[in-house]
């Protein structure tokens, strides 16, 4: 035969922590110390804590030796742990005008009032809106607005110049994928998929591994589709 449990129990006040006996079944009392009021049912069954979420991560890849690292989204550096190298994750937004080298898994920006100039840059995303006069890598996707005014060398992972924006370049731009829904008067090549928005506008040769056209989108110049790069 099971024992019968108490009909009063031994219970903490939270608030001061002193001990009183309560009955099992009382819903509510107040403490005899320092007389505040006590819950005695969420005392004796406290409500279970959600489980945390883990925080969302991203995978990047070291600078100096490859590794492929996991990293919290809201990080703002790490450690390689294959070779120690430090890991810039910052977001940078120019404003003004700044003349360093960046080197980020973040997003960079340059906004109409910005110029950065004599610059060596590798970023994980960027947007161009303002001067850069330099070497741009963007390892994701490199957004360019009409305002932006660009000197040097451009090479991105996805090349985007978004609607009712426009781009010209005398130079050839490497990219792995592009996604034009502005203008673009420049000769591109790129590994990927060239995808031409409804309302974009290219001018220049065309070379692309695949060549996606929405109807309403103008190409004038020499298409090579299929290329083999290695």
């Amino acid at each position: 035969m099971a024992a019968k449990k108490p009909d009063h129990v031994l219970l903490a006040c939270p608030h001061c922590g002193h001990q009183q006996k309560e009955p099992r079944t009382a819903i509510s009392t107040f403490c005899k110390e320092c007389g505040r009021h006590l819950h005695v049912q969420e005392i004796l069954n406290p409500p279970k804590k959600a489980a945390g979420r883990a925080p969302r991560r991203k995978h990047i890849r070291c600078f100096e030796c490859g590794a492929e690292l996991e990293v919290p989204v809201s990080a703002e550096s790490t450690m390689c742990k294959r070779c120690s190298a430090y890991v810039d994750l910052h977001d940078y937004r120019i404003t003004g005008a700044v003349s360093k080298n960046f080197k980020t898994k973040g997003t960079f920006v340059v906004e109409p009032k910005g110029w950065v100039f004599n610059t060596i840059t590798v970023a994980g995303n960027a947007v161009l809106r303002g001067k850069f006069d330099g070497k741009l890598t963007a390892e994701g996707s490199l957004t360019i607005y009409s305002t932006a005014q660009v000197k040097g060398g451009l090479t991105a992972g996805l090349l985007i110049i978004p609607v009712e924006n426009h781009f010209h370049w005398r130079n050839l731009i490497r990219v792995d994928a592009a996604e034009i829904a502005g203008e673009l008067a420049a000769p591109l090549r790129a590994r990927g998929t060239v995808l031409l928005k409804s309302t974009a506008r290219v001018f220049g040769d065309l070379q692309a591994g695949n060549l996606v056209v929405e109807e309403g989108a103008v190409l004038v110049g020499h298409l090579r589709i299929g290329l083999k790069e290695s």
